[in-house]
């Protein structure tokens, strides 16, 4: 199995290199060269399997000779073992056809850990084998960078530097990046929103010098490895409700677009989704891209979802690959106007073919508290705003025929003012979080500035 990368000049490399590479030299994205299939009969005997057996039968094929089987089998078991759920990823019916997956029963109580505690675990196997040392920075809206100070706390191979915007997180999803106490992570408060954490990282990976200097590698959404563990509970989800006997649908809320984009993959590799609904806050660009065929920043306006507050969507340069024909320079071309003009028109073509994979509803803010409200009457489960999101984008686009899944994206817990001012009460942490409150805090407040940033992480990283 190989990689390229969507701008079209960067080297091919394999699931490995890949995976420690994270951004590709030519500033793309890495996707696999073609796309595995699993038949009818495949699909159909992942019924019934541990989510961890479906986990390997899902993934094996896009890893090639980086693990051996009883490897790769080893890191999976390792890195769900500490979920808080048997099923792992377990469905929850909301009302007539409309399901709940529930992705908050890992350590940090968010869809991201289904990723980042697999990548934890195939990162220090591989950097241990080759006796290397890397140095991962990553950009982070709010859960992304505690899943991977969680997964990557303590290893012995690895140096984490996590940028989250000041003031724009949760106190939650703040003090589990700040109150590890492992001196190979670091928590740096950016002073700006996401896109300008996600601009420093991407900065810093198009930096040769800097790059090769600290071995930088990462593990934001624009690791495949990051997609590739995502595509699984789609899988394990869609089966559990007659897949592939019938089709299922989806709908993903969504900042970044990596979470559906591993939708996609899974109906490239033969899922019968009928249909993929990207749901946005009032952040909407992803939504007025399909709508209206311009992807037009307008800047960041904070919300009770601050982890859906984005405006470049890294991953969207996935998809533009694949309805571009694969068309690197074309991705190139687009993605240069987005830095330098703020946007780029997606011509009728490409615009077609992705209407054709992806529907799109947005949910405001009042919209998002009455359905927090609504389904904790109606069913007693209590969403987090951002689930929220998804949930009534959903009920725009359910038929009576297909079942649809929204992704529960995190804990409500996480956001507990914007619950507690919908239902009148406060979510409550699990029990073996009791003490996040107490926990002191370690973290640096950074000016947004490229430089000072770099300046930083070079006096901090280990030998």
């Amino acid at each position: 199995m190989k990689y390229i990368s969507t701008r079209g000049k960067a080297p091919v490399l394999t699931f490995e290199q890949a995976m420690l590479t994270g951004l590709a030299r030519d500033g793309g994205l890495y996707v696999p060269e073609t796309i595995p299939q699993m038949s009818h009969a495949d699909i159909a005997a992942l019924a019934g399997v541990t989510y961890e057996e479906a986990a390997f039968r899902v993934m094996r094929p896009f890893i090639g000779d980086t693990f051996t089987d009883t490897e790769f089998a080893g890191l999976i078991a390792k890195a769900y073992a500490g979920f808080g759920h048997d099923a792992r990823a377990p469905l929850v019916q909301m009302g007539p056809n409309h399901f709940l997956l529930e992705l908050f029963h890992g350590p940090t109580l968010a869809f991201k850990d289904f990723a980042m505690q697999l990548i934890g675990q195939m990162f220090e196997f591989s950097l241990k084998r080759n006796g290397q040392r890397v140095t991962i920075v990553g950009a982070t809206s709010g859960d992304t960078g505690s899943a991977a100070i969680e997964a990557f706390r303590g290893l012995d191979a690895v140096d984490v530097f996590i940028l989250f915007p000041h003031g724009r997180v949760s106190e939650v999803q703040r003090r589990q990046m700040t109150t590890p106490i492992e001196d190979n992570v670091h928590a740096l408060a950016l002073e700006g929103d996401f896109d300008h954490c996600q601009a420093a990282v991407k900065d810093m990976f198009n930096d040769f010098d800097f790059r090769d200097g600290v071995r930088l590698a990462g593990v934001n959404s624009i690791n495949w490895a990051r997609v590739l563990a995502q595509v699984v509970y789609y899988f394990t989800s869609a089966v559990s409700l007659g897949a592939p006997h019938r089709p299922v649908s989806f709908t993903v809320p969504t900042g970044n677009f990596g979470d559906i984009f591993a939708g996609y993959i899974a109906k490239r590799m033969g899922l019968p989704i009928e249909k993929l609904v990207v749901a946005t806050n009032q952040n909407d660009i992803l939504h007025r891209a399909l709508e209206t065929g311009g992807y037009i920043t307008q800047g960041v306006t904070p919300s009770i979802s601050p982890s859906m507050d984005i405006q470049v969507s890294s991953n969207f340069e996935r998809a533009l690959f694949d309805v571009y024909d694969r068309d690197g320079s074309a991705v190139a071309q687009q993605m240069d106007q987005l830095k330098t003009q703020g946007g780029f028109k997606i011509s009728q073509g490409a615009l077609e073919r992705l209407r054709d994979i992806f529907a799109s509803g947005r949910a405001s803010e009042d919209e998002t508290s009455a359905t927090i409200k609504g389904a904790f009457a109606h069913t007693g489960e209590i969403l987090c705003p951002h689930s929220a999101v998804g949930v009534k984008v959903a009920e725009d686009h359910i038929s009576d025929q297909t079942p649809m899944i929204t992704l529960g994206t995190a804990h409500p817990a996480k956001f507990p003012d914007a619950v507690e001012d919908a239902i009148g009460q406060r979510p409550g942490l699990p029990t073996r979080m009791h003490d996040l409150y107490e926990r002191a805090e370690r973290m640096t407040q950074v000016a947004n500035d490229l430089g000072t940033i770099q300046d930083l992480i070079k006096e901090r990283i280990k030998a």
